[in-house]
């Protein structure tokens, strides 16, 4: 067995893995500036206080990239559940989740991944 096919094996229909991790207002200033969207949404905490989310939030890009590795100022969960296996492409098809600490869903995603030599 080739290491390609070792590392397709690994990855069976229901396997799922769950990241979490806490941003900091360093993290959304970094992404603010590699963006150029410095909206009063993503960085100021005074002004989001008065608003009903009560607090900044991250940007829905910024989300997007967690779904590979979960980051956030409010603690954001990524959930990657393989759902769906192409043997002879060589394709896994999983379901991507990233949820708020509250338990909102703020992304979803098919994640396709196409293993290759």
């Amino acid at each position: 067995m080739s290491n390609g096919s070792a590392h397709f094996a690994a990855l069976p229909v229901g396997r799922k893995v769950t990241v979490s991790k806490t941003v900091s207002e360093t993290d959304l200033y970094l992404f603010a500036g590699i963006t150029g969207d410095f909206s009063p949404n993503h960085v100021d905490e005074a002004h989001m206080r008065k608003t009903p989310y009560g607090r900044r939030i991250a940007h829905g890009a910024l989300a997007v990239g967690f779904m590979s590795q979960a980051s956030t100022k409010a603690l954001v969960t990524v959930t990657y559940e393989v759902v769906e296996r192409g043997e002879a492409a060589r394709k896994a098809f999983s379901r991507v989740t990233v949820t708020t600490d509250r338990g909102s869903v703020v992304a979803a995603a098919t994640h396709i991944l196409k293993l290759v030599e």
